[in-house]
C-alpha cells in the first residue's frame, strides 16, 4: 500500500513500534488480538488496528501540499477535511478556511470565490451540485480533491445497480457529508432513500410489504428520499449500499433484512430479480478497526478509552461496540482527562459532554483498553497513554514494557 508524506508531529514513536511488531507478528492480518503493553502498575490493551487510514493520510498529504504549493493564495476546504479537531485546527491555523460546516451550512458564500482561489474537497467527497458550482467559477477541483477512493467505490456501485434499475437504499446518516455526497450521485441513476439503522430499515420494510400505506412514507422519511420517489413502484427492486464508516454488522443486517423480505414477497427463486447483491461496501479500515474492537472485547480490562473527534462516525461505532462490555470513555484528546479522578467524555447517542469521577479503579494493577478512530493521529493516542501513566508510581520504561510484548 502507498506510503504518504504526513507531518511528523502526527506520528508516535511508541505507537509506531507497537504497530510494526503487530505487522511483523501478523503480516496477513489474521489475528485481531490486541497488543498487551505492561508498565507494571498499569497495562494497556492496544487495538490491533486503529488510527489514520489510507483515505485520511491521502487527504492530509494533499491538503498540506496545497498549502506548500500556493503561498499567498486563498485556500479553502469545503468543510472539515476529516472529523478530527486536531487536524482541522492545524489546517485553519495554517490559513485554510472552511466554506461550510459539517451539515452543509454555508460559512463563506460561494459568490466570493474566484478562479484564483484553491478549494480542497474533503475525504468524504462532495455533492454533484457543489462540484458544478465550483466548475462554473472555473475553480480547479481535481488537483486537490482528497475524496477517499473507498467512498468513490461506493459511488461506482450505486451507479452500477442504479443503471440496472434497482432502487438504492443507503445505510448512513443523512446529514453526514459522505452520505449527502453519495445520495447526490445515486439519484442521478435511480430512486434513492436513506436509512439510519436497522430500526429505520424495518420502518421502510413496512412499505415494501405494504403493511403501511404509501402516504405515511413521505412524512416518516422526510428529506431522506429522492424527488419523485414512488413507494408503490420503487421498492420492488432494491440494493443496499452504505456510508463507509457505518457499523459493518448493521449494514449486513440491513441487507439481509431486505433480502428476506424480498424472498417472502416474491419467492426465493426470484430474489436475484428483485435484490441487488452489493456485498460489503465498507472501507477496509472501517472493517479492520471494528474487527480489532471485537478482539478487545475478549480482554479483561477495567475500562476503555476511545480517542477521536466527537463528530466522527467511525469512532462512534468503536465506542458503541466497547460499551457492550466495558465502561467506555470517548474523548477527543488528553486534555479531557482533568486529573486521576476526573475525566470529561462524550455521550454520542445523546450528543452531550459528561464528567465522570474516580474513573481509574483503586487496585494493584489497572488494565486499560486504548484505541482510536480512523481520523485520529497516533500522536494523540500516545499523549493519552502518557497522561494516564503519570497517575501511577513505579511505571516501567517503554523498553521494559515492550519487552513483554513479543
Amino acid at each position: 500500500m502507498k506510503t504518504f508524506q504526513i507531518p511528523e508531529f502526527y506520528r508516535s514513536p511508541l505507537i509506531s513500534k507497537i504497530k510494526i511488531r503487530q505487522r511483523v507478528n501478523d503480516p496477513r492480518k489474521q489475528n485481531n488480538a490486541p497488543a498487551y503493553i505492561d508498565f507494571g502498575p498499569v497495562a494497556f490493551y492496544i487495538a490491533r488496528h486503529f488510527g489514520f487510514c489510507y483515505g485520511v493520510e491521502n487527504a492530509i498529504e494533499i491538503s498540506f501540499k496545497a498549502l506548500d504549493e500556493n503561498p499567498g493564495r486563498r485556500i479553502y476546504l469545503l468543510s472539515q477535511m476529516i472529523h478530527n479537531p486536531e487536524v482541522n485546527k492545524d489546517l485553519t491555523e495554517s490559513g485554510v478556511q472552511f466554506l461550510q460546516d459539517t451539515e452543509g451550512k454555508q460559512l463563506i458564500p460561494f459568490d466570493t470565490l474566484t478562479k484564483e482561489d484553491v478549494v480542497i474537497i474533503p475525504a468524504f467527497g462532495t455533492t454533484v451540485e457543489i462540484e458544478k458550482k465550483l466548475q462554473e467559477k472555473n475553480i480547479e477541483i481535481k488537483k486537490y480533491n482528497t475524496t477517499c477512493p473507498f467512498v468513490e467505490r461506493v459511488w461506482k456501485k450505486s451507479e452500477q445497480i442504479g443503471k440496472e434499475e434497482y432502487t438504492i437504499i443507503i445505510h448512513g446518516k443523512y446529514k453526514h457529508e459522505e452520505t449527502r455526497a453519495t445520495f447526490s450521485r445515486s439519484v442521478l441513476n435511480a430512486p434513492s432513500v436513506v436509512v439510519r439503522d436497522l430500526e429505520e430499515a424495518k420502518k421502510l420494510g413496512e412499505y415494501l410489504t405494504e403493511k403501511k400505506g404509501p402516504d405515511f412514507f413521505y412524512e416518516e422519511f422526510k428529506e431522506k428520499y429522492s424527488e419523485g420517489f414512488d413507494v408503490n413502484k420503487h421498492l420492488q427492486r432494491v440494493g443496499v449500499i452504505n456510508q463507509t464508516t457505518m457499523l459493518a454488522t448493521e449494514t449486513q443486517e440491513i441487507a439481509d433484512y431486505f433480502k428476506n423480505l424480498i424472498s417472502e414477497k416474491y419467492g426465493v427463486e426470484n430474489v436475484k430479480q428483485h435484490f441487488a447483491d452489493t456485498r460489503d461496501t465498507l472501507c477496509y479500515a472501517t472493517n479492520e478497526n471494528q474487527d480489532a474492537t471485537y478482539g478487545l472485547l475478549e480482554s479483561d480490562a477495567d475500562f476503555a478509552i476511545v480517542v477521536g473527534g466527537y463528530n466522527s462516525s467511525n469512532t462512534s461505532h468503536l465506542v458503541e461496540l466497547l460499551e457492550r462490555k466495558f465502561k467506555t470513555y470517548f474523548i477527543s484528546s488528553e486534555r479531557e482527562i482533568e486529573n486521576e479522578n476526573s475525566i470529561h467524555h462524550f455521550d454520542y447517542p445523546h450528543q452531550q459532554k459528561l464528567n465522570s469521577f474516580n474513573f481509574i479503579p483503586k487496585k494493584e494493577k489497572v488494565k486499560i483498553i486504548l484505541t482510536s478512530g480512523a481520523s485520529c493521529p497516533d500522536a494523540a493516542v500516545e499523549r493519552v497513554l502518557r497522561k494516564l501513566l503519570g497517575y501511577f508510581k513505579g511505571v516501567k520504561t517503554d523498553e521494559q514494557a515492550l519487552l513483554i510484548y513479543t
